[in-house]
């Protein structure tokens, strides 16, 4: 089965990049950035089930601010970015596991059964692979045909509300994908939680939405971050099962996001199992991050047991993170629902994608960003 030789390239790649806390380090309620900002939990975490806090940062709040990140992201810095793994951050039985680059891995250990091995990236850049036993029933299990990803070309309001998200984490530029979705504000953007902020890490520096972006072409402009917010669960852990991140951007011109490019809606505690169009700008091979790809199949329970995810088979790649996860898609309108976004893979399963359920932290993350 598959053996752990992927997870030691993934220490390679981040060792040097990344300066985390260690697993299970538990981030303070009150803290100062490097950048002197004041980041908080709007919300208390609830003891002894699921962590419903609301993790809060200050983006690009004054027009400097404002201009200093539109002028950082020249050209030839955007076509630079580097995709954020699917594959990362995963955490778990582990807990808090910080590592961009760290591969979830389902495999056989001679001697001790199905084990889950993930990448932990360790202060001063350090990495390390470990290794736990695996609940019961926990085997590497594959279903459906390989579902290639497709171009989208069929423009309609997808196409206007899907974009990329281009960020500093670590003093390295990457890119993911997110939507714009129904808000009080007018300005809300979903996508995942690592591409906002390193689990128990650092958030994003330098955060833009390019929504409609289409082969270098910004037809809509670039909107930067006011308020960025993760769940609890997430800011705190790493968790997978939870990680979703949503950012009040700024209006552009005088026009909030929503004016300019519309909204999806967005939905929570929705039945499972449903059909589902996965979108999302992927960057690695066989694709490049120039054009709006989609996949679509019905989404299933993660088999590892590991988190709350569905999945969904897909062979988009890194750089489609964020990407938003569509019911009740209508493919003539390019309208629908969001009820999940890109998450990570399994090591041994790269044609399935993984999205967190939106269910009581998703709506409690939402009903604070959306009136930020």
């Amino acid at each position: 089965m598959t053996s752990s030789l992927p997870l030691l390239l993934g220490a390679v790649l981040v060792a040097g990049l990344l300066g985390a806390p260690a697993t299970g380090t538990t981030a303070p309620e009150h803290r100062q950035t490097s950048h002197g900002l004041a980041e908080h939990l709007a919300q208390p975490a609830t003891p002894g089930g699921d962590d419903t806090g609301v993790a809060g940062h200050t983006g690009a709040g004054n027009s400097a601010e404002q201009r200093r990140v539109l002028a950082y992201w020249t050209p030839r810095r955007m076509a630079a970015a580097a995709p954020i793994g699917l594959l990362g951050p995963v955490t778990g039985v582990l807990g808090a596991v910080t590592g961009l680059l760290g591969l979830k891995a389902s495999f056989e250990t001679p001697g001790t059964g199905p084990s889950v091995v993930r990448l932990a990236a360790r202060p001063g850049g350090r990495s390390a692979v470990r290794s736990v036993k695996a609940p019961p029933g926990a085997t590497r299990t594959r279903y459906g045909a390989r579902v290639g990803g497709a171009r989208w070309g069929a423009g309609g309001q997808v196409a206007r509300t899907t974009g990329r998200v281009f960020m500093t984490l670590g003093g390295t530029d990457f890119v993911c994908s997110a939507s714009s979705v129904r808000s009080a504000n007018a300005d809300l953007v979903v996508t995942a939680g690592h591409c906002v902020k390193n689990g128990t890490g650092a958030w994003a520096d330098n955060w833009v939405f390019v929504p409609g972006y289409d082969r270098g072409r910004r037809p809509y402009g670039q909107f930067t971050a006011r308020r960025m917010f993760v769940t609890g669960a997430w800011a705190r852990g790493g968790d997978d099962s939870h990680d979703i991140g949503m950012v009040a951007v700024n209006p552009r011109g005088g026009r909030h996001l929503a004016e300019v490019v519309g909204v999806q809606d967005i939905a929570f505690d929705t039945a499972r199992g449903r059909q589902t169009h996965g979108f999302g700008f992927p960057a690695d091979l066989p694709y490049d991050g120039e054009n709006l790809v989609f996949c679509a199949g019905t989404v299933r329970d993660d088999p590892h047991g590991q988190t709350s995810d569905q999945g969904l088979r897909c062979d988009m790649t890194a750089g489609s993170s964020g990407g938003p996860w569509l019911s009740g898609f209508d493919p003539v309108t390019g309208h629908g629902t969001v009820t999940s976004v890109s998450s990570f893979k399994y090591s041994d399963d790269r044609g399935t994608m993984y999205g967190p359920y939106f269910g009581e932290t998703a709506r409690r993350l939402y009903a604070v960003a959306q009136r930020s």
